[in-house]
């Protein structure tokens, strides 16, 4: 049985890291996204601002009180939700078993990709480099065999950092976990738990199982299975794959065209695989390869190529060929690609009038 590997990213307050990112000034600042006015409260804070003890959802008032150096923007959903697309367009080009959460941060199944060595601690360093080169914020991470895990792990060394749970490691790093941090648990079942002397995860490991559900109903049991480290919940990909890659990033750089054809064969391989298992029997429209050279500039081309059923080597090279212009030039990153063709989408006639 293949061992889960699940990463959990979640980006460092986010609302301000674009808002910082976007104006140099406000980097050195104790700033606040929402909050203005008389009545507005706190959407989310920069580091420097909760020094103060600034939180989400405070009320601007006492967010001032507490910092009269306070610097407030409002909120920008629609520049938000364009970085988010670039992050999670990021994570999907690793695998397409991502579970967003929301804007700022999702869970990702790695247990099948075999680039980076099949590690999934190389895999979320690969992705925090990459938001931070490509998008210009940071992110944190968290590795772990599980959801649960995962999730406790990202917020551990945040900001920009990165937490590994390894499965050997579970036993004893849950062991003095607080209940506070165990999923779903709020103010008021971490008040009943405590009344009952339960605090940490090594306390509720005590009892049988029985003892919880009487208690607690339901949730009981998802008590009993975190203070063991277990959660089988799987990522839930919502989201209907409308293409399937692969690609890999050369410790060197390839130095020419010929060196990318000699290693075209091996990736052509790998996504036949990945097709099997994700792309079923979905039609393909178009193929695409991906090139990003030595100076970071990346560049990719796709084509329309309907009726092919399994690319093959001698489908994707013509488009390298077009692709890489100057033949000499050094390749770090390499990947190709197919999208399939929507059948299931509606055919309508647009009105010529409103």
């Amino acid at each position: 049985m293949t061992q889960r590997k699940i990463i959990h990213l979640d980006c460092d307050c986010f609302y301000a890291a674009v808002e910082m990112r976007d104006d140099p000034i406000l980097r050195n600042v104790p700033l606040a996204v929402g909050g203005e006015g008389g009545r507005g409260v706190v959407t989310t804070c920069n580091y420097r601002a909760r020094e103060y003890g600034i939180r989400s959802a405070m009320p601007g008032a006492e967010a001032r009180r507490r910092c009269p150096d306070l610097v407030t923007v409002p909120v920008d959903m629609p520049r938000y939700r364009a970085v988010s697309q670039q992050v999670m367009a990021i994570l999907r080009e690793l695998t397409d078993q991502v579970e967003p959460l929301s804007l700022d941060e999702a869970f990702l199944d790695v247990s099948e990709v075999e680039s980076h060595r099949g590690s999934a601690t190389l895999m979320a360093e690969y992705l925090r480099r990459r938001v931070k080169d490509e998008v210009g914020i940071t992110i944190s991470a968290g590795v772990a065999p599980n959801k649960f895990l995962a999730k406790i792990a990202s917020d551990w060394q945040k900001p920009d950092g990165l937490f590994i749970i390894r499965p050997e490691q579970v036993f004893d790093f849950v062991q003095n976990l607080p209940v506070e941090k165990l999923h779903g648990v709020g103010q008021v079942t971490a008040a009943k738990l405590h009344g009952l002397g339960l605090t940490t995860c090594g306390d509720m490991r005590q009892v049988k199982p029985e003892f919880l559900v009487e208690r607690f109903g339901r949730q009981g049991v998802r008590l009993w299975e975190m203070a063991h480290g277990e959660d089988n919940r799987q990522v839930m990909v919502t989201r209907i794959a409308k293409s399937v890659s692969v690609e890999r990033t050369f410790s060197q750089d390839l130095p020419d065209k010929s060196a990318c054809e000699q290693v075209l064969g091996a990736l052509v391989d790998d996504l036949g695989k990945r097709l099997v298992r994700k792309g079923g029997r979905k039609p393909i429209h178009k193929l695409f390869v991906k090139i990003r050279y030595s100076d970071f500039s990346t560049h990719t081309l796709e084509r329309v190529r309907d009726g092919i059923a399994e690319p093959a080597s001698d489908d994707f090279a013509p488009l390298l060929s077009e692709l890489m212009v100057d033949a000499s030039r050094p390749v770090r990153l390499l990947g190709l690609g197919v999208r399939f063709r929507n059948d299931e989408a509606p055919v309508t006639q647009l009105r010529l009038f409103d």
